[in-house]
C-alpha cells in the first residue's frame, strides 16, 4: 500500500501538476491520469520543444539553463489558465521561484516522490536527459533530491512513485483527490 500524503486536497477542477525528479513517471502516470479523469494531458517539456523548435537538449546545449528555465516559466503561465488538465512538468520546473507560487495558487501540485535508485534505473534507458550526460545517473538523482525534495515538499499531495503498475500510482492520486 502506497502511503500517500495529501493536505486534505479535493480536486476542485483545477490543473493537476506533476512535480518531481526525472524519472518519478510525472510523464506515464499524467497520461494514465488524464485518460482516467477524461482531462487533457500536456507535457511542459514538449510544449517547450514546440515553441522553441528544438529538443530540451539542443536548449541546454545551445543557450544553458538558465534560458530553459525562463522559457519553461513561461510555458508553465500559459499551460495553467484554469482550464481542468494534467500538466507534466520537467523535474526543475518547481525550483522556479514564480513557477512554484503559480502552480501553488492556481493548481493542486502533486509530487511524484522516488527514490534516487529507483530513478537511476528508470533514465538509465534513455541518453536525453541533459543534467545526465556523461554522468553517474544515482550520484545526481540524489543530489537533486537533496537540493530539491524540500521544495517538492511543499506540494500539498505527495505520491510515492515506486516499482509498481503505473495504475497504482494513479489510484493513489485520485484517492488523494478523493475521486
Amino acid at each position: 500500500m502506497l502511503q500517500t500524503q495529501a493536505a486534505n486536497t479535493a480536486w476542485t477542477g483545477k490543473a493537476i501538476v506533476l512535480i518531481g525528479l526525472m524519472g518519478a513517471g510525472k510523464t506515464t502516470v499524467g497520461r494514465r491520469l488524464a485518460q482516467r479523469m477524461r482531462l487533457p494531458f500536456v507535457d511542459a517539456d514538449h510544449e517547450i520543444e514546440a515553441a522553441a523548435g528544438m529538443t530540451v537538449a539542443d536548449i541546454f546545449e545551445r543557450f544553458g539553463e538558465a534560458h530553459f528555465r525562463d522559457g519553461e516559466r513561461r510555458v508553465i503561465a500559459r499551460l495553467v489558465d484554469g482550464a481542468p488538465k494534467i500538466i507534466a512538468t520537467g523535474g526543475g520546473a518547481f525550483m522556479n521561484e514564480s513557477t512554484r507560487a503559480l502552480i501553488l495558487e492556481h493548481a493542486i501540485a502533486v509530487w511524484l516522490d522516488a527514490e534516487p535508485a529507483v530513478l537511476a534505473d528508470r533514465v538509465r534507458r534513455r541518453d536525453t536527459r541533459p543534467l545526465l550526460r556523461g554522468r553517474d545517473p544515482e550520484a545526481v538523482l540524489t543530489e537533486l533530491a537533496a537540493i530539491r525534495n524540500p521544495y517538492y515538499a511543499l506540494a500539498p499531495i505527495r505520491v510515492p512513485s515506486i516499482a509498481a503498475p503505473h495504475d497504482t500510482t494513479v489510484d493513489a492520486i485520485l484517492k488523494a483527490l478523493h475521486l
